[in-house]
């Protein structure tokens, strides 16, 4: 499976109207150029991940503008997409939702965020919190999803796995100042998991917060196959050896020595 992650830079001076037509244009550049089966795109991309005024303001209904937008480039590029999340308004809360499209255009998931960041404020009061795990059965593979800061609690991928997942996506809007955290915890979700992580962030600047970039795509060893600039948009492309996946549980069968079980709720 040939991968693309799309690390978009969020200018505050950019409409969410402007940016959504451009970042569609850049997935059917990027999959018509690369040759991608998966694109995926970063966390909130339309509004900024700390653009917390934003988020009311330019909530959708998950059929929304951004929803149709990304249906249609899937579509029109024939690529599984990972469309990155939108602040959702859904049934009175809004979620950080992120969405799945299938070569066909089709919903393939939808994911609510379970850990919402802010330690009270921010994000985490601002926003519901998901309940339900979600995966993407693609021809190749099992996509596990996850977002941003969730990536600091591996109960959530254990879960993953025992789903099926040999590939975590994990769009975010991290923050410069937590750069080392993210690369780190991208491995280690890799190294313990024994599967790759397609770890896509934004760069430019969310309401005054600097973001890490640094997008980063890990095998299941560890390995960093692909990383992008800290600070500028980019383009990582990468060739995925599923087999991989499997040829390591077996060369080093730690999961197997697992004594404390996670179940998959929600799946």
């Amino acid at each position: 499976m040939r991968a693309s992650l799309l690390q978009i830079a969020v200018d505050d001076d950019e409409s969410v109207i402007s940016r959504r037509a451009r970042v569609s244009s850049l997935v059917r550049e990027v999959a018509e150029r690369e040759g991608s089966g998966l694109v995926v795109l970063p966390e909130l991309w339309t509004t900024g991940a700390f653009g917390y005024e934003a988020f009311a303001a330019e909530a959708e209904p998950l059929e929304g503008p951004t929803y149709e937008v990304m249906a249609e480039t899937a579509r029109a590029a024939g690529v599984w997409l990972h469309a990155g999340s939108i602040p959702e308004a859904g049934d009175g809360t809004l979620y950080n939702t992120s969405l799945v499209f299938s070569p066909s255009g089709e919903l393939a998931a939808a994911y609510r965020k379970i850990h919402r960041f802010g330690f009270d404020k921010g994000e985490a009061v601002l926003m519901g919190a998901g309940h339900e795990l979600a995966t993407v059965r693609t021809p190749e593979t099992v996509l596990g999803l996850a977002t941003c800061y969730d990536l600091r609690f591996p109960e959530l991928f254990r879960g993953l796995v025992d789903a099926g997942a040999e590939v975590f996506v994990v769009p975010a809007g991290w923050p410069a100042r937590r750069r080392a955290h993210w690369s780190l915890l991208a491995r280690a979700r890799a190294v313990e998991d024994q599967v790759y992580v397609l770890a896509c962030g934004t760069a430019g600047t969310h309401a005054g917060v600097e973001q890490a970039g640094a997008s980063v795509v890990v095998d299941p060893w560890g390995g960093v196959l692909a990383e992008a600039s800290p600070t500028r948009e980019a383009v990582l492309t990468v060739d995925l050896d599923l087999a991989k996946v499997a040829g390591t549980r077996e060369q080093f069968p730690a999961l197997k020595d697992r004594r404390l079980g996670v179940a998959a709720p929600g799946l």
